[in-house]
């Protein structure tokens, strides 16, 4: 999901919110900053008057300060003494990114801003480090309705814990199929219907590997995102048990009261007990193994998919899960628009799909909260979400920057699937991430690993149950 200043060409959601807009990409997550001065605090102030915000960035020096340049210089700008610094921080994924965050914190250099996306919201409003967002928007209600009125409400609810909005959503991914052109016209295949079946894409996976030379129908990655979970989600299942917590009528009555999507909303996702071991969650796991059996898929990657990524550009898969970020991404990697389109997610017992989304986040320890508070304001507009997301690698949250004109150059021909998914499917909801995540992901990984390898689901998502299990008790 990077665009082509990413030097290895590779794409994933991972990489596509760490290199923010200096690939071309959605917002990253934050990497954490250090103070600009030997205090703790984490914005500095000169003696002359001006002031440092410490903008946490999941990322190399060098991508932050190209993000640096495209949205803080614009800030730096319209406020006189202001500098807004990014500072980046490298990782694997989500877990390795916030245990450095964390560990940092703890010594004292915890950001003015972070960007964290839907896996980490919950660790850190949890742990008491993010900023409750209510009173700021109440405050500026009135500023803020546009916004608002074109954010599909289950993004925001997503940015939502114990009653509290944590973030304003910058962009999101759903996890929609993408799918070869050219390998589906080999393969005899007309484009998948929007309500295509298990049955139908079992049938495709079958048609292109028929093909030969190589390729194989479906490939997919070890991970929360883009993994066998997408299968989970439509088959009716989770990692957790679902709940809403309690609150947020404000927000509704405010933004939405008239919005038929936004009923039954509450204040934001809980997370309850792991159920790894449900029928549903087993089927899907076992429906990887089968098609990796069968020869139509290979063994999984853990992580960014990096070889998944290369393999689909060179058109040796013809199916993946991508989000937004794909069509930047693939666009960047060599493939013309008409090379590669995008479908919904097929129906299981159900067509739900899953998603991840991002927003810029004010943490507790900034000494110039209003200040970050007017530059998390400025990103919402759709200019700044613009370069942002440059290049189409990642889908904005304001469905009025969703056009023709934006997809023009990179593709696919059925942008709209991306944000019709949630207009569509109301059922689909933000991947399981409590505020123990960091625990989740590492188990979710060995785990599935584990029955990739010894084609036996049910017994790692025993072993993954009773690591969820213990990773929950030790988070009360």
């Amino acid at each position: 999901m990077t665009s082509s200043l990413v030097p290895d060409g590779a794409f994933s959601r991972r990489t596509l919110l760490r290199t923010g807009a200096a690939a071309g990409l959605a917002a990253g997550v934050g990497g954490l900053s250090t103070a600009c001065s030997s205090s703790s605090s984490s914005s500095s102030s000169s003696s002359s008057g001006s002031k440092t915000l410490n903008v946490a960035f999941f990322g190399t020096q060098q991508d932050a300060d190209k993000v640096q340049a495209a949205v803080g210089a614009a800030f730096e700008k319209s406020h006189p003494g202001v500098k807004v610094k990014f500072t980046g921080t490298t990782g694997t994924d989500w877990n390795e990114f916030f245990s450095k965050l964390l560990t940092q914190i703890a010594a004292g250099n915890a950001p003015d801003i972070a960007t964290v996306a839907t896996e980490g919201l919950q660790l850190f409003a949890s742990k008491g480090l993010a900023e409750p967002l209510d009173d700021y928007i109440k405050k500026d209600a009135a500023e803020l309705k546009p916004f608002f009125a074109d954010v599909h409400p289950s993004l925001v609810e997503a940015m939502m814990y114990q009653g509290h909005l944590y973030e304003l959503p910058t962009d999101f991914n759903a996890g929609n199929i993408f799918y070869s052109t050219s390998l589906f016209t080999k393969a005899g295949l007309d484009r998948p219907a929007d309500d295509w079946t298990k049955d139908d894409f079992s049938a495709a996976v079958k048609k292109i590997t028929g093909i030969g030379g190589g390729v194989v129908g479906w490939d997919w990655v070890v991970r929360l995102w883009g993994s066998w979970t997408s299968w989970m989600y439509a088959n009716g299942g989770n990692l957790l048990t679902e709940g809403k917590a309690p609150g947020g009528d404000w927000l509704w009555n405010t933004f939405y009261p008239n919005d038929p999507a936004a009923q039954g909303r509450g204040g934001g996702w809980q997370w309850g007990a792991p159920t790894a071991t449900a029928d549903a969650t087993v089927e899907a796991l076992e429906f990887m193994i089968e098609l990796q059996q069968g020869g139509f898929s290979p063994q999984p990657d853990v992580g960014g998919g990096k070889t998944l990524q290369g393999l689909f550009a060179g058109n040796k898969i013809g199916m993946a899960i991508g989000g937004g970020f794909w069509a930047g991404g693939l666009h960047n990697a060599g493939m013309a628009d008409g090379q590669f389109d995008v479908q919904y997610f097929p129906k299981w017992t159900t067509q739900r799909h899953l998603f991840g989304t991002n927003g810029y986040g004010l943490f507790q320890h900034s000494k110039n909260k209003e200040l970050a508070w007017e530059f998390i304001k400025s990103i919402l507009q759709p200019d700044s979400m613009s370069l942002l997301i440059g290049g189409n690698n990642s889908t904005p949250t304001r469905k009025s920057m969703m056009t023709d004109s934006r997809y023009a150059t990179s593709g696919p021909a059925h942008w709209q699937v991306f944000y019709d998914t949630l207009e569509k499917f109301p059922n689909t909801a933000p991947i399981p991430a409590p505020p123990y995540y960091n625990a989740l992901a590492t188990a979710l990984n060995t785990r599935t690993t584990q029955a990739m390898s010894s084609r036996n689901a049910k017994t790692a998502l025993a072993g993954l149950q009773s690591d969820l299990e213990a990773a929950a008790s030790r988070s009360q």
